[in-house]
């Protein structure tokens, strides 16, 4: 059994998404009537709604307590442009999904039990009882809103903390980040069984659906490298920022496409910052930084996939109430876990902002999953390309005060 565990592990994840899929599929054509078969999306589906909200309780708490005092330098630069970025990732997904609106197959949809908010006003009321909601009755119920403020908090006033008590914060991270990945191990089965439900009731016209989600979100993503970003690089130096996007893209971008993880590319990153000419005290603290701050790949993907649900649900949304939603997404993306596809457990964040049920935020979570080939590589292309894009912006615009030649 263990020969058989390592050398299922040793296989790529992303083809046994595919052959999960593939067979999920199949099955849903040839043998629809065998329902059994979609308890293994249940039960995936229903493991990711276990631990999500711990997640997102641990890992905030543990990232807040863990930071440490301001460096000197441009570091707020860099974390203002980070957090800049993130923020209009978020804008550009929410304008996209109105000119392009998505719905997706959900099941539940007409029985939850949550009423969609009328408006702004009651968008707010909402957030603010959420946030002031028992943190434990929170995480049991999966507020998440709740979660998230009360991580802050709790995280923010363990900063004065002793060593010992961070490192214990941390190992509770790594633990249930650890238990997140064995999870998100077994997502070919649970893709399996969310495939073959979708297909057996709706036919193949679902990847339809998931075709155009791809589109959409890949499309925002490709927007905001070569778009939001060169406004952003283009008016803080002053110059053509192409040059630079396109090294970023081709000797980041590309390596992060295939690892999919920001955390394992920051070597790559280190090395790109180098050869730039940077400052090592700078990048040495902005890049590892930027792997868990920097995330406009992860608030476009929570944005567009919340957009999906509201479109899904018949609820009406404002512009004030999507410049909200801009905000809540960049700050869940700041959250993410650095594992692949953590991004979208905390999908249910920004839903939970609409009144939208733990089990339908869920459903969308799993359509994720599906489309997680794609998305979640492109996902963190942007983010770790844009980790060394802002920092390289960051420091440029002290050398082109001093008067010095930009290295592109």
């Amino acid at each position: 059994m263990k020969g058989i565990y390592e050398k299922w592990n040793s296989i790529s994840l992303i083809i046994r998404i595919l052959v999960g899929m593939i067979i999920g599929a199949i099955l849903g054509v040839a043998v629809p009537q065998a329902t059994g078969i979609a308890i293994l999306g249940d039960l995936f589906v229903g493991a990711l709604k276990a631990i999500a909200p711990v997640l997102v309780m641990v890992l905030v708490m543990s990232s807040l307590a863990n930071t440490k005092e301001g460096h000197n330098g441009n570091m707020t630069t860099v974390i203002v442009l980070y957090m800049l970025s993130t923020i209009i990732g978020a804008m550009v997904a929410v304008f996209a999904c109105f000119l392009f609106p998505l719905s997706i197959t959900l099941t539940g949809v007409a029985g939850a039990t949550e009423a969609a908010p009328e408006g702004l006003v009651e968008v707010l009321k909402n957030l603010l009882m959420n946030v002031v909601s028992n943190p434990i009755d929170s995480v049991s119920k999966a507020n998440y809103l709740g979660v998230l403020a009360w991580a802050a908090i709790l995280g923010v006033a363990l900063k004065k903390s002793s060593d010992s008590t961070k490192q214990v914060l941390a190992d509770l991270s790594d633990a249930v980040s650890k238990a997140v990945r064995w999870i998100i191990s077994l997502a070919p089965f649970g893709i399996l069984g969310l495939v073959f439900n979708s297909v057996s009731t709706s036919g193949l016209d679902i990847f339809k659906q998931y075709g155009q989600l791809i589109l959409l979100l890949v499309g925002c993503m490709l927007f905001q490298e070569f778009v939001t970003n060169g406004i952003i690089v283009g008016v803080c130096l002053r110059k053509n920022p192409y040059p630079l996007i396109s090294r970023c893209a081709r000797e980041s971008g590309l390596t992060a496409f295939f690892t999919r993880s920001s955390a394992a590319n920051i070597p790559v990153n280190m090395q790109l910052c180098e050869k730039l000419g940077l400052d090592k005290d700078n990048y040495s603290v902005s890049i590892p930084l930027g792997s868990t701050i920097n995330m406009d790949g992860a608030a476009i993907t929570i944005t567009v996939m919340t957009m999906a649900a509201v479109h899904t649900m018949g609820i009406s949304v404002s512009i004030p109430t999507a410049i909200v939603l801009s905000i809540i997404a960049a700050v869940s993306a700041c959250g993410a876990s650095g594992v692949a596809g953590g991004s979208l457990l905390l999908i249910p964040v920004a839903c939970s902002l609409f009144g939208i049920s733990n089990d339908v935020a869920m459903q969308v979570v799993g359509v994720g999953f599906i489309i997680g080939v794609i998305q979640d590589s492109c996902e963190t292309a942007l983010n770790s390309s844009s980790d060394v894009l802002l920092t390289a912006t960051a420091e440029f615009i002290q050398w082109r005060k001093q008067g010095k030649e930009l290295p592109f």
